[in-house]
């Protein structure tokens, strides 16, 4: 089964816009009764969603939903409405279920970013601290590997905090929290900048005070600052290669993938792969990193690289989908919308229900094809090591999964994302509220293990975190573990 990207989402329904939202500013109190909205929600979720009690009862939900929408009722900012919401959709625990700036109106993407409010700079979270990786401020103010210690005076650990609640991921997969409160260039729209605002409310500039004691005043980006200055979150299109391919002179292959989203792209990825992995054997690489940092996931691409790693046939872990529904509610209908229509009625390919309320979904789970990985190739046999960090939480962690279960591969770096007692996604509703305008990824497919697993995403064979200083001095930890690894087999 295909596991979408959010980042992908966008460009395969073609960016419907929602006449209903009007720009507003940020303090603006809006009047109109938005309750309505969320009574769609909760007919769509109860209906629908098949992780929505994974990890909450229905107590505890329709006590959410119904605070939500006593806080909809009354007058408040887009803002705190939006926060609102995004407390409630992050507790549902499902890192596929959420308010979408790629599947949103162009309105409601200006009340997202109404102001000039966000920082100067990409960084990442090492202890509390943002490590800053790229200065976009106009005074280059903030040298790579600068610690921001404080915001406006208020503590950037404190701020962690009170973003990680509004975070979507897997159960208790905080790994994950942390890496989209993060700005590192490779989102159009990053999760940080939309969540910052909702909690410190800073616009134009603000004062960030640095981890050797002073404090500089900057002026922040809008919006469109921060889309000039990151080209690379840019999606593929048309027949180009997004992977790149490096031989070392120490003999190894060095194959980095930073998205495997490729729905929209023309490029042949299946066949360049196996050719990349076929080359191996017959150039005689010494060894091959795959570098899955910053990719969530999309196409199930890793299937053509573990095909070159086995010689017999490899079982994947057999986590049955199942969904909440036979065929999509006739009143849900017109706030539903997908690429594929056939989600609206699964038909007999969805069986049950079972004494849970759910339909074991035939249309992925059934034939060799989606419960084996057979041998393509000639078998590439040298030590690989595969880069992993918290952004992987889609197919990129079923891969990750697969590699360390079956012993194929060094899996190096941090902890993934996703969750091992199953994750939601594979199809998806994108749910459209009428009365604010605003779009909700509500996926369709729950996968659930066959045994017990821990609330729990990998962990690495090897962990190799990231500090300030190789930061400071553009150094990649992960890569030179890995080639010593190698070097070393």
């Amino acid at each position: 089964m295909k596991s979408l990207s959010r980042r992908r989402l966008l460009q395969i329904t073609g960016g419907l816009a929602l006449a209903s939202a009007a720009p507003a500013r940020a303090g603006v109190a809006i009047g109109e009764d938005w309750s309505s909205d969320v009574g769609i929600l909760r007919r769509a979720w109860e209906t629908l969603h098949p992780g929505l009690y994974r990890y909450a009862t229905p107590a505890e939900v329709t006590g959410r939903l119904d605070r939500l929408a006593t806080e909809w009722a009354a007058p408040g900012s887009f803002r705190d409405r939006f926060a609102a919401l995004t407390r409630v959709t992050a507790s549902i625990r499902c890192g596929h279920t959420f308010p979408s700036p790629y599947n949103a109106s162009d309105a409601v993407v200006a009340r997202m970013y109404p102001d000039r409010s966000l920082v100067p700079f990409r960084f990442v979270w090492i202890n509390g601290r943002m490590v800053v990786t790229r200065d976009d401020s106009a005074g280059a103010l903030f040298p790579r590997g600068s610690q921001i210690t404080a915001i406006d005076g208020v503590p950037t650990s404190d701020i962690l905090a009170r973003l990680m609640p509004l975070a979507r991921a897997d159960g208790a997969s905080d790994a994950k929290r942390v890496s989209l409160m993060e700005v590192r260039g490779d989102d159009g729209y990053e999760t940080f900048d939309i969540h910052l605002p909702l909690i410190l409310p800073i616009r134009d500039i603000a004062a960030f005070t640095l981890s050797d004691g002073p404090t500089v005043r900057a002026d922040l980006l809008t919006l469109a600052e921060r889309k000039a200055g990151a080209p690379d979150a840019g999606q593929p299109d048309g027949d180009g290669n997004p992977w790149t391919l490096e031989r070392g002179a120490d003999g190894i292959a060095r194959l980095t993938m930073p998205g495997w989203a490729l729905y929209n792209s023309d490029f042949d990825w299946e066949a360049w792969l196996g050719r990349v992995m076929d080359d191996l054997t017959g150039d005689g690489a010494r060894g091959l990193i795959v570098d899955l940092r910053g990719n969530e996931g999309g196409e199930d691409c890793g299937n053509v690289i573990l095909s070159r790693l086995i010689d017999r046939d490899l079982p994947l872990s057999r986590s049955q989908r199942f969904v909440r529904y036979r065929r999509a509610p006739d009143n849900l209908r017109p706030h539903l919308d997908t690429w594929d229509r056939s989600f609206l009625d699964w038909g007999d390919q969805a069986v049950g229900p079972d004494e849970r309320g759910f339909y074991r979904l035939t249309r992925y789970d059934d034939g060799a094809e989606t419960t084996l990985i057979q041998p393509q190739g000639p078998r590439f046999a040298g030590p690989v090591v595969v880069l992993c960090d918290a952004s992987n939480s889609s197919a990129t962690f079923q891969f990750a999964q697969a590699v360390k279960d079956a012993g194929l591969a060094t899996l190096l770096g941090t902890t993934t994302g996703g969750n091992r007692r199953g994750i939601n996604g594979g199809a998806f509703f994108f749910l459209r509220l009428p009365a604010s305008g605003i779009e909700i990824d509500l996926p369709l497919i729950a996968g659930f293990p066959d045994t017990p697993q821990p609330d729990a995403a990998i962990e690495p064979d090897v962990f190799v975190p990231t500090t300030a200083a190789d930061i400071a001095a553009g150094r990649d930890p992960q890569m030179a573990a890995a080639t010593a690894r190698i070097l070393n087999a």
